[in-house]
């Protein structure tokens, strides 16, 4: 794959993502205006909840809207992650990325992951659902493993790496796990796997496609089954793709 290419399916696949404690709304505006470009569109503008009705006038019908639920810390208040999730659906966005409670299954709580995971899934219902395992933090193999089976049995339609709000975020290893914690599981083989949280180049995400092909098949290189979470990486994007000569604008945004 040439690094064109490679910036083509990065564009199509990508989450352009903002969430800055200080977000304003002429952040999102600016983001949502950067979402659909001459080299074309990315598959989900990501925001906080209460931005997710401003983006979803902003952007057109092609490029989803995505806002998180129990976010940045993953806690095991059910409530406050329904709370977050039923707004995101009001507000006419099509896609939750929730936070595992990480911590409480470090603690060996899988019971409060399980109930926070279907309770969102419940009230995100129709909705596609993006479960954060917040792998930098988890480390272990053997954790997220588990981690990303008990996000799978509750019906996520994908596993994310990471909030990117921590020092380690996305990395090939814990790619692997999750990946191959999909490909395992026959009941989820329209499960997808999202990259978030350093990935700043084309050259960067490569290394996310090669897994991702050879783990679930070429075919999982489309936004229904591959994300990346990022914000910067679109200035890289565009050069590839023979953007502006001037540098484009920065992007706000936490990845």
């Amino acid at each position: 794959m040439d690094t064109q290419q490679a910036a083509r399916i990065a564009l199509a696949c990508l989450d352009l993502t903002s969430l800055n404690d200080g977000d304003t709304q002429a952040d999102v505006i600016a983001l949502c205006a950067r979402a659909h470009g001459l080299h074309g569109t990315v598959a989900a503008v990501c925001v906080w909840p209460r931005f997710a009705a401003l983006a979803r006038r902003e952007l057109p019908a092609g490029i989803a809207v995505a806002a998180v639920a129990n976010f940045p810390d993953g806690g095991a208040d059910i409530a406050r992650a329904v709370r977050d999730a039923r707004a995101i659906v009001e507000a006419g966005a099509q896609e939750v990325d929730v936070v595992l409670p990480f911590a409480h299954l470090m603690q060996g709580d899988e019971r409060a992951v399980a109930d926070l995971l279907g309770a969102v899934r419940q009230a995100c219902d129709g909705l596609v659902l993006k479960v954060i395992l917040e792998t930098g933090v988890l480390v272990d193999e053997a954790l997220i493993a588990r981690a990303s089976q008990l996000a799978l049995d509750a019906g996520a339609d994908f596993l994310k790496t990471s909030t990117g709000k921590t020092p380690i975020s996305a990395t090939p290893a814990a790619a692997t796990v999750m990946l191959k914690a999909i490909a395992a599981d026959p009941r989820h083989a329209h499960v997808g796997f999202k990259a978030s949280g350093g990935i700043r180049t084309v050259a960067d995400v490569t290394v996310y496609f090669a897994l991702v092909e050879q783990i679930l098949g070429v075919q999982a290189l489309s936004p229904k089954r591959f994300r990346i979470g990022a914000s910067s990486l679109l200035n890289d994007i565009e050069t590839v793709l023979g953007g502006s000569s001037a540098t484009p604008p920065s992007v706000p945004g936490t990845y």
